[in-house]
């Protein structure tokens, strides 16, 4: 049975908690979106900061696997446009 994930720009979008994973397991990289900090206004929860991490596939040591980090203060949609800029990148230049 083939399970349906969210997508956003193409990619799957798998969110655990504070975590979500942007981009196929099975591609050389994925981003790794940690929720750092969050608001809430009128019953609505809004991310604040994120720690974004292109992460290598390939690689079993994982600090070794973190590419590239950086830390942000944006909403969620801010945080997926950056990450989709980082994982395209990468992706074409493997």
């Amino acid at each position: 049975m083939s399970e349906k994930f969210s997508t956003y720009k193409g990619f799957p979008l798998v969110r655990c908690g504070d975590e979500i994973y942007y981009g196929y397991m099975s591609d050389p990289y994925k981003i790794w979106i940690r929720i750092l900090d969050a608001k809430e206004e009128d019953g609505e929860k809004f991310t604040t900061n994120v720690r974004i991490t292109l992460v290598d596939n390939n690689e079993a040591d994982l600090f070794k696997s973190f590419v590239k980090t950086a830390e942000r203060e944006c909403g969620l949609y801010e945080a997926l446009d950056f990450a989709d800029v980082w994982l395209r990148k990468a992706l074409a230049e493997k």
